[in-house]
């Protein structure tokens, strides 16, 4: 079976007071629609986005995306 990556980033912003699309794409130099899609399954990040996103929240790699059946 072919496996997909998912993400957290939806838990990881509610937690960091709800942060928003915008400003995580603020943070990491990304559009709101670039995260909106990274966040929905739509776009997978490149490997430096994705280490930026999970530096912004200050959670490992694996803990911001994981790698699943699909």
């Amino acid at each position: 079976m072919a496996k997909r990556l998912t993400n957290a980033i939806r838990t990881l912003r509610f937690h960091a007071g709800e942060m928003t699309q915008a400003e995580l794409g603020e943070k990491i130099g990304v559009t709101r629609q670039t995260v909106a899609a990274i966040e929905q399954g739509k776009y997978s990040p490149t490997l430096e986005t994705a280490f930026r996103i999970a530096d912004v929240f200050g959670v490992r790699l694996d803990e911001a995306f994981q790698w699943e059946e699909g």
